[in-house]
C-alpha cells in the first residue's frame, strides 16, 4: 500500500498552518490538491474578483510544481464559485489561459454560499510523471 506524504509549495500560503491541512497528498503516482484559493501571503482573501480566480490558479501551479506536475497532468477538477452565473466569464478567461494540452480534465464545478470569505476555490486530482 503506498504511503501518503505531504507536498507543500515553497510559497505557501498562512491557510495550511492556521487551518491544520496539507496542499497535496501524494499517494503512489497521483496528487490529491486541496481547494486552492486566492490568498495573499497572509492567507487573507484577494480583494479583486478576477485577481482572486488568479491567484488560486497560481497557488495549485505552486503546489503542482513542488510535486512536480503541471496543468497538462491534471485528471480532474473541482471548482466552487459563490455567484457561478456572474462570475463564469472571468473563470473561463483565467482557466483557458492555464489548461492549454489536450484533452481536457474532467471538471465539476459547484456553486455555493460560503468559502470563508473567498469566492472561488480549485481542486484537482493529477497524476505524477515517471521520472
Amino acid at each position: 500500500m503506498a504511503k501518503r506524504e505531504a507536498i507543500f509549495p515553497a510559497d505557501r500560503h498562512a491557510l495550511y498552518k492556521t487551518h491544520g491541512y496539507s496542499a497535496a497528498i501524494r499517494s503512489g503516482d497521483l496528487l490529491f490538491v486541496s481547494g486552492q484559493v486566492g490568498s495573499l501571503a497572509d492567507g487573507t482573501p484577494e480583494p479583486d474578483f478576477g485577481r482572486q480566480v488568479q491567484r488560486a490558479f497560481e497557488n495549485l501551479a505552486s503546489t503542482l510544481k513542488a510535486a512536480g506536475c503541471d496543468f497538462g497532468d491534471i485528471i480532474d477538477v473541482t471548482t466552487f464559485h459563490t455567484d457561478p452565473e456572474k462570475q463564469f466569464e472571468t473563470i473561463m478567461a483565467v482557466k483557458s489561459q492555464n489548461f492549454v494540452q489536450q484533452p481536457d480534465p474532467n471538471w465539476t464545478a459547484i456553486g455555493v454560499n460560503w468559502l470563508a470569505g473567498f469566492d472561488f476555490e480549485i481542486k484537482v486530482i493529477a497524476r505524477i510523471p515517471a521520472n
